[in-house]
């Protein structure tokens, strides 16, 4: 499986970015799907997931401000990032839980400037 993420940038404090991570190869029935992010000098963290139904989960420190969703038919999770603060400022990276494997994509840069 390759998941191939887009739309990391810079972007100012209190604006928006949509990522997105597209997955491909033996991909046969994808479960949940989401994003983890890591800061300098932090460990990677759960940004938010999404089960293949619909249901969502998100960290705290995003709750309200970013928003995931999924294309199932064409195996594609994104998460709008609005209200962005300094503190967002990390490489993102997707995952995809199929069957009990965890793939990773490869991150994405999000700066965010005060």
């Amino acid at each position: 499986v390759q998941l191939v993420e887009s739309g990391g940038g810079l972007v100012q404090a209190g604006g928006s970015l949509r990522l997105s991570c597209a997955a491909s190869g033996s991909i046969f029935s994808i479960n949940v799907m989401g994003w983890y992010r890591q800061a300098p000098g932090k460990q990677r963290a759960l940004v938010a997931y999404i089960s293949p139904g619909g249901s969502t989960h998100y960290a705290d420190s995003v709750k309200d401000r970013f928003t995931i969703s999924r294309d199932n038919a064409e195996n594609t999770v994104y998460l709008q990032m609005n209200s962005l603060k300094p503190e967002d400022t990390a490489v993102y990276y997707c995952y995809v839980l199929i069957l009990t494997t965890v793939s990773w994509g490869r991150g994405t840069q999000v700066t965010v400037s005060s």
